[in-house]
């Protein structure tokens, strides 16, 4: 063999052991050791937190505050949601959204299945029932059973009636309820919500509930208030919210990434005014939240202070018959270390003081109702004067109405809350203008998106049919 032949036997031999070898070790060699093959359910709950609270914090501000005479575009000489002069694409961001982010909670669900870890299991399903109320209190009937299921080939799912929603919604929290496991530390990473408190994990599940089951304590047939009333009876097989300290409310640092959701926090306040509603009931009360929400309104000089005043939501005419500038929001709520609160621990007192208005204990009624408004005063960093509820216009009076009135300032800034409460209850008893649009009246739901009736025909078509028609007028299940 000749010098030259000898070198290719060798080089070939070579390259064939070196072949067989990377064969044999390309996937272990391959591998990057600082990478995850595997997602956690911890990975994506901080997202889902995060991202949702924020957008539900941002749709209070864009659609909530208009809706119920918070605040208002200022000057708005016509249109405006104020008016109710609302568009086809109003709830575009919100189906899109919240599908989003569904899918992300059901990863995280199979992703704790597949790590056996019940406390995961339980939070996605919280999580999971948060947004899907959310959804459909939004819009009525939505796609449930077979949504966020792009991946097994379903593109154009069927929508689920809003009582098929409700129903298994409810049934998943008190599922959730019996999962949790306390002495079993969660370890995908720290949550930003409770810091892996698995106990106040469980509190939000069982208030969570009291929430859907209030929504729905119209139809009889969901049996709501005695459901209602065995959870308030039975804390220690239903844990709930007991202070402040255990409602859910996001704290944001203002350091990356606990930001606030406004790119621009300007934005918040510029060409705005509070709504006199929002601001005269807080002034008959002499309420000390005043000071955290709103800026003082000033003399048309511009500089002295007038108090507390604001401009009437659907108003007629030129800005001009307002001889003031008025109040408006503090800037300061959105920007730096501020709240976003997602179910606050006043909610669940108030709450709980409508079920005894409804069981007709009035005295429990009271010391809830009380219960509440102060914990909704210090969640926003106010103090209640001791003489608060010697005041006629704050003093619990035996009324739902006065119930609903404060549970409207509790649920400031919870995403769609005081929208889809007031569609409950007609409560508080909002003023009409005649620059109001939709015959004087709130909406009652957004439009499904036009995508979703050019994609999938069919299926909207069986959701329109059910609900009567997709107008904003068309009240959903629970309102009827």
């Amino acid at each position: 063999m000749n010098s030259y032949k000898k070198v290719m036997v060798v080089l070939l031999l070579a390259a064939t052991t070196f072949t067989s070898s990377c064969t044999k070790d390309f996937e272990s060699i391959n591998t990057d050791p600082n990478r995850i093959d595997a997602i956690s359910p911890g990975t994506l709950l901080n997202p889902i937190i995060y991202n949702v609270a924020g957008f539900n914090m941002l749709q209070a501000d864009d659609i909530t505050f208009d809706f119920m005479q918070v605040a208002l575009n200022f000057p708005s000489p016509t249109g405006g949601l104020h008016r109710f002069d609302v568009q086809e694409n109003i709830g575009n961001g919100t189906w899109n959204t919240y599908y989003r982010w569904l899918n992300n909670v059901k990863e995280m669900y199979n992703a704790a299945v597949k790590s056996n870890d019940p406390n995961y299991q339980a939070i996605a399903i919280t999580l999971n029932a948060w947004i899907y109320a959310n959804l459909t209190d939004c819009f009525g009937d939505v796609p449930m059973t077979e949504a966020v299921k792009g991946d097994e080939g379903v593109l154009r799912p069927k929508f689920d009636t809003q009582k098929e929603v409700y129903t298994a919604l409810l049934s998943s929290l008190e599922t959730a309820n019996t999962l949790y496991v306390t002495t079993k530390p969660m370890i995908f990473g720290t949550d930003i919500l409770y810091g892996n408190n698995i106990t106040k994990w469980k509190r939000f599940t069982n208030s969570l509930r009291m929430r859907l089951l209030l929504r729905v304590s119209k139809k009889v047939e969901m049996n709501a208030w005695a459901q209602l009333r065995t959870i308030i009876d039975n804390p220690t097989a239903n844990p709930v919210f007991t202070s402040n300290d255990d409602g859910a409310v996001l704290k944001l640092t203002g350091i990356t990434p606990l930001v606030s959701p406004w790119g621009r926090p300007i934005d918040f306040t510029t060409f705005r005014a509070a709504g006199k509603f929002f601001i005269d009931s807080l002034n008959e009360m002499s309420d000390p939240r005043r000071d955290k929400w709103l800026s003082q309104a000033r003399a048309s000089n511009g500089t002295t202070l007038i108090g507390y005043r604001g401009i009437p939501s659907g108003y007629t005419g030129s800005e001009n018959q307002f001889a003031f500038i008025p109040s408006n929001l503090n800037q300061a709520l959105v920007t730096g270390a501020h709240i976003i609160p997602i179910m606050p621990y006043a909610e669940v007192e108030l709450i709980k003081a409508e079920v005894e208005h409804y069981f007709n204990n009035t005295g429990a009624a009271k010391v809830a109702y009380e219960k509440g408004v102060k914990a909704s005063v210090e969640q926003w960093g106010a103090v209640l004067p001791t003489t608060y509820f010697t005041n006629t216009a704050a003093a619990y009076n035996g009324t739902l109405s006065r119930i609903m009135l404060q549970k409207y300032y509790a649920l400031f800034f919870v995403g769609y809350q005081q929208w889809f409460e007031y569609r409950r209850t007609g409560l508080p008893a909002l003023p009409v203008a005649d620059g109001m649009l939709n015959n004087k009246q709130v909406p009652s739901r957004f439009f499904y998106p036009i995508p979703v009736r050019t994609n999938n025909p069919q299926n909207y078509q069986k959701a329109v049919e059910n609900m009567g028609a997709d107008l904003i007028t068309t009240k959903v299940w629970w309102e009827r």
